[in-house]
C-alpha cells in the first residue's frame, strides 16, 4: 500500500517554505517509499481547502495518508484528519483563525509568490465554516513552541488538550529545530 505524506503550509507561505522543504528532504533521504505531496494553496480559505481536496482526490486509491500542517496549515490538517480519518501533526497550529486573521483584513501580498490579494470579512466567514470539532484527538500530535510571536500557544493547548502535545520553551512561529522531529513525525503518522 502506497504511503503519502501531505504537507500543508500556512497563510502567506508556499510549498517552498523551510519546514516543507526539510520534511520532503528527510523523507527523500530516509523513506523514499513515501510520496510527499505539498500542494500550493491559494491565499484565501475556501480556495485553499478546494486545492487540498483536489490534491487528496489525486492520490492513489487506498493509500495510507498522513498529514502535517503548520500554522493555518495546522487548522486545515485538523480538518483533513477529521474528514479522512488519518493522523495529523500540527506545528504551531492556528486556532480560531478567523479571529487571528481579522487583524490582517485588507490588501495583502504573498511573500513567496508575490501575488496580491485582499483579505475580507467573507474570508473570515469561510474560516468559521471550515472549522471542525476534534472527535479523535488520539490521531493528532501538536508541536508547539511557547515563544511563537504570531500565535498564543495557550490557545492551541486548550483546543487540543486531549491530543499528544509537545511544548517547547522559547522558539518562534517558524518552529526552530523542526528538522529534529521528521523521523518521529513519520512514525506517528504510521507511514
Amino acid at each position: 500500500m502506497q504511503s503519502v505524506l501531505l504537507y500543508l503550509h500556512g497563510f502567506q507561505s508556499s510549498p517552498a517554505s523551510l519546514k516543507a522543504t526539510q520534511m520532503a528532504e528527510w523523507v527523500g533521504a530516509h523513506r523514499p517509499d513515501i510520496q510527499v505531496v505539498i500542494p500550493a494553496q491559494p491565499n484565501t480559505p475556501a480556495a485553499a481547502w478546494a486545492a487540498i481536496e483536489q490534491a487528496i482526490a489525486a492520490l492513489p486509491v487506498g493509500c495510507r495518508l498522513g498529514v502535517v500542517g503548520s500554522s493555518l496549515g495546522g487548522f486545515m490538517a485538523t480538518r483533513v484528519a477529521e474528514r479522512y480519518g488519518c493522523r495529523a501533526v500540527l506545528v504551531n497550529p492556528a486556532v480560531r483563525p478567523h479571529e487571528l486573521l481579522h487583524d490582517y483584513l485588507g490588501p495583502q501580498q504573498n511573500p513567496y509568490s508575490g501575488e496580491h490579494f485582499e483579505l475580507t470579512e467573507a474570508h473570515m466567514q469561510e474560516l468559521v465554516e471550515l472549522a471542525v470539532p476534534v472527535s479523535a484527538p488520539e490521531r493528532l500530535w501538536v508541536l508547539q513552541q511557547q515563544a511563537d510571536e504570531v500565535l498564543d500557544y495557550r490557545k492551541a493547548l486548550a483546543e487540543y488538550r486531549f491530543a499528544r502535545l509537545t511544548i517547547e520553551c522559547e522558539g518562534n512561529h517558524a518552529f526552530v529545530g523542526f528538522e529534529r522531529y521528521c523521523a518521529q513525525i513519520v512514525h506517528f503518522l504510521g507511514l
